[in-house]
């Protein structure tokens, strides 16, 4: 069952990245993304890098509603490193920082029944603010949509966070807690 799951799981994504792609336009350094349409709902993120001397702007996530859960549609730039990001919704809508890090402010990955457990997108046993891993292609810029299936309404989102972290994820608590990811990098309130 789980196999069938995750299959059509994985045939949605890219049916629904492919009739998409037509809305990207690439340019030398970044990517301008097209898909917003006055006629869809949506909410546009505002994502800042975060520094210790002052955030800095790396670009936004549009988030819209489909039939199949929500989609994030990034467009930012200005990665040092390419390949994969772990990419979650957070608790509160806060990017600031405490004497523990940069970021910390917006408490841990946003879980309102409790699971205590990180894991697959389309896991409804893990957290709800579990998302894709976010791709950096080779010219730091990342353009590249990702659906969170159980999350059904961008409705749910406002009042949270959306968190960057360094390095990749894993879905997994093992063999480190919340999928291995580095520390926070880039972070945007939901409002």
């Amino acid at each position: 069952m789980k196999k069938v799951l995750l299959t059509s799981l994985v045939m949605a994504t890219l049916a629904f990245s492919h009739n998409h792609h037509d809305h990207m336009h690439h340019h030398d350094d970044h990517a301008i993304n097209e898909f917003n349409p006055k006629s869809v709902k949506h909410i546009v993120v505002e994502m800042n890098l975060l520094d210790e001397k002052g955030d800095k702007k790396v670009g936004e996530v549009v988030v819209i509603n489909t039939n199949y859960g929500v989609a994030f549609f990034p467009n930012m730039s200005g990665f040092e490193k390419s390949g994969m990001h772990g990419f979650h919704v957070h608790v509160n809508p806060d990017c600031g920082a405490t004497q523990k890090g940069l970021g910390m402010k917006a408490g841990g990955h946003w879980d309102p029944k409790n699971t205590g457990k990180h894991s697959f997108t389309w896991d409804d046993e893990g957290h709800m603010g579990d998302l894709p891993a976010l791709y950096v292609n080779e010219k730091g810029v990342a353009n590249y949509p990702v659906l969170a299936p159980k999350i059904k309404n961008i409705d749910e989102l406002r009042g949270h966070s959306i968190m960057v972290h360094v390095g990749g994820d894993n879905h997994s608590d093992n063999p480190a807690k919340l999928g291995g990811g580095g520390a926070r990098m880039i972070c945007g309130v939901i409002k």
